[in-house]
């Protein structure tokens, strides 16, 4: 069997299968999930709605659109909600899953769509959200509405009337706040506001009308309901007129009965998804303190319900806090973490502040939720395979597959295991990293070198880390060693290891990632002069700061880098990063930005570099690459800069397949230019 086994390839980033957002059914018997697919006839995704029984992991298709996400369980468990956007626009639909045939039915049909649904605690109302500008709001207060289509054409020409009018009200585009771009979009004049809703069906229509619960000029986070029924509690900015709404997010708790709001957080702290415990004592929420914020670790703060002193639980810990959750009975909030290259769940205990681990292990869990008996499921990824279901009975203390969604496609191929590597740096830092030995590996022999550097600064790489799992097994399949590490300002090591990089990105990671590298080479398998360097976003800059302080490297593929920290805090949509990054605005201390900038030292580049883009990079504009291309194209470096239109920051990892699959093969066909020069598979146009 081993031997009919085959090399994995950039092809088969398109048969993975990822899971994600498990709800286990009220009876404990189901697990509502949504899988991922890659359409290559559409150069898309599609997203279905699956069913999983947790007694034998037998698993049923509930939706077939091919647009549908976000599914949440009646509490009666007769009804799932989801989100799909089958027609045009995105609504919240109900599907019966106790009577066989059902058929799904629009709940909501408001103009700019609905997400994010919550059922009430008796299962009468739904809450949800959706986008409304002031007009749109004062036309739906005045209960007026347009008359019905006469047919289908007076339909087609009203949207197209619609869309013209939409169009020309943004010609020219105007700005007032910060950000006014994000993602790969421009942002408009519509928040998300929060609305109600009854789930029965056959009302007349002014029963089953949605009321909208707020009217702020400003994104609402997604509605939960207190268990009493009475509240809902949500975040947003505390000044609409304000800027950067990220940065000054408060709880709010809205009144069901009237609309009516309370503020219950001040600004001392950025504060984030509020959930009740089951039994009302407590509001939970993540907040994160002002003062260097994006360097800072996230807290799990619990707050009385009815007012009271906030305590962060997870301070003595020294961990962030991703996803939480309350545990049925209340008595304890569930949450994943990162630590040292693991995403783990842990619980703690409200009131003492008692923490244990409940699942851990070689595993990042993103998504999980909890049931008094069924237990936990998970949505895990292992560094033998990117994304499963896992089942961890309330009575057992490991979690176990109970999908095999990607398994007979890793049985068809070489899966290399992921060995780690920890050493010292020359001021005594411990860092940890890990590397892949290439397929058809021999003892004695030495292969080049494939250097991963993650991006953030503060994120966290394990060797179960999804979005990586394909591209750092497709190095080892092409011959190489691929190494990644997680040096000084990454999360999962404590709050000073992250804070560590303030004002030294370059020159503090410089070190951490060289001696790893030297660490590798002690090993013996390596090749010293075939070493070559990638990275996205952060690890643009360090792949071209590298590139321009050491000539160990041989080639370089930097993917939508941060190279002039001036302009980058002037056009990227989080202006405020780099003042928290490095303690100044660029007026402050320009020519100290300037010379932190790998662009400042640009024309000492003699590494082959490859500049990756996309063109509708809000979060990293372009203008990055432009100008790193320019300055070592000016000073006689070879460099190629390839623009990828339509794509965002997020290109590798959730941009068109054809597009990651063509950043891949240009990556591997310029290392192997000058790793593997026999193979000469990059054309010689400059």
């Amino acid at each position: 069997m081993a031997d009919t086994k085959q090399k994995i390839t950039v092809e088969d980033l398109c048969r993975i299968t990822l899971v994600e957002d498990p709800r286990i059914s009220p009876d404990g018997a189901w697990v509502a999930h949504v899988q991922v697919t890659v359409d290559r006839l559409d150069n898309g995704y599609k997203r279905n709605i699956w069913l999983t029984r947790l007694a034998d992991g037998k698993t049923l298709q509930l939706t077939r659109s091919g647009k549908d996400t976000q599914p949440r369980w009646s509490p009666d468990g007769q009804t799932l909600a989801f989100v799909s956007a089958r027609d045009d626009k995105s609504q919240v639909y109900l599907l019966p899953i106790t009577e066989p045939g059902g058929e799904a039915r629009a709940l909501t049909a408001l103009p700019n769509g609905a997400t994010s649904p919550a059922w009430s605690p008796d299962g009468h109302w739904m809450a949800f959200l959706s986008p409304m500008n002031a007009t749109e709001r004062a036309k739906e207060d005045r209960r007026e509405e347009d008359h019905k289509p006469a047919d289908k054409l007076d339909a087609k020409q009203r949207k197209e009337r619609r869309d013209q009018d939409e169009s020309q009200r943004w010609d020219p585009r105007p700005a007032w706040r910060i950000p006014y771009r994000s993602g790969t979009s421009f942002l408009s004049d519509r928040f998300n506001q929060i609305y109600v809703m009854p789930t029965t069906e056959g009302l007349d229509k002014d029963q089953s009308r949605p009321r909208r619960l707020t009217s702020a000029d400003a994104d609402h986070e997604a509605p939960q309901w207190t268990p009493d029924g009475q509240f809902i509690l949500t975040a947003r900015i505390g000044n609409p007129q304000g800027d950067e709404p990220w940065r000054w997010s408060n709880l709010y708790r809205v009144r069901v009965a009237d609309g009516s709001h309370e503020q219950l957080t001040d600004e001392t702290f950025s504060s984030f998804n509020p959930t009740a415990s089951p039994d009302g004592r407590w509001i939970a929420f993540v907040r994160l303190p002002r003062e260097r914020l994006s360097e800072r670790m996230s807290r799990l703060a619990v707050m009385p319900s009815a007012g009271g002193e906030i305590r962060d639980l997870n301070l003595a810990f020294d961990r962030a806090v991703y996803q939480y959750k309350w545990s049925p009975d209340g008595s304890s909030l569930y949450f994943t973490c990162a630590n040292a290259g693991r995403l783990e769940l842990y619980r703690v205990d409200p009131d003492t502040g008692t923490f244990s681990a409940a699942a851990s292990g070689e595993i990042h869990i993103e998504t999980f939720d909890v049931h008094p008996q069924a237990g936990l499921v998970m949505n895990v990824s292992t560094p033998a395979n990117p994304s499963e279901l896992y089942h961890q009975p309330a009575s057992e203390p490991h979690a176990r597959p109970i999908t095999q969604i990607n398994q007979k496609f890793l049985d068809s191929l070489i899966v290399q295991p992921i060995h780690e590597l920890r050493w010292k740096t020359t001021d005594g830092a411990e860092i940890q990293g890990w590397y892949l030995l290439p397929v058809d590996y021999e003892a004695g022999k030495t292969y080049p070198l494939a250097l991963n550097i993650h991006g953030g600064p503060h994120i966290m790489w394990g060797p179960a880390m999804k979005s990586m799992w394909h591209e750092w097994q497709l190095h080892a399949a092409r011959g190489y060693v691929a190494f990644f590490t997680n040096p000084r300002g990454s999360d999962g090591y404590g709050e000073a290891f992250q804070m560590a990089l303030h004002s030294q990105w370059g020159t503090l990671a410089t070190g951490d990632i060289l001696s790893g590298v030297d660490a590798l080479l002690e090993r013996g398998f390596v090749d010293p002069q075939r070493i070559a360097v990638t990275g996205g976003s952060y690890g643009g800059y360090m792949t071209t700061w590298l590139i321009a302080h050491s000539d160990r490297f041989v080639a370089a593929v930097a993917q939508r880098g941060v190279y002039n920290l001036l302009s980058f805090s002037g056009t990227t949509d989080i202006v405020s990063f780099v003042q928290s990054e490095f303690g100044m605005d660029p007026w402050e201390d320009p020519m100290f930005l300037w010379e932190s900038s790998p662009l400042a030292h640009a024309h000492k580049i003699k590494t082959p570099l490859l500049l990756i883009h996309g063109e509708n990079d809000f979060r990293v504009p372009i203008a990055e690459s432009e100008q790193m291309f320019t300055y070592v194209r000016r000073n006689g470096g070879t460099v190629r800069l390839l623009r990828f239109p339509r794509e965002g920051h997020e290109m590798t990892r959730t941009g068109e397949p054809e597009h990651r699959i063509a950043t891949l093969t240009h990556m591997l066909e310029w290392f192997d230019r000058s790793c593997y020069p026999q193979t000469d598979s990059v054309d010689s146009k400059e």
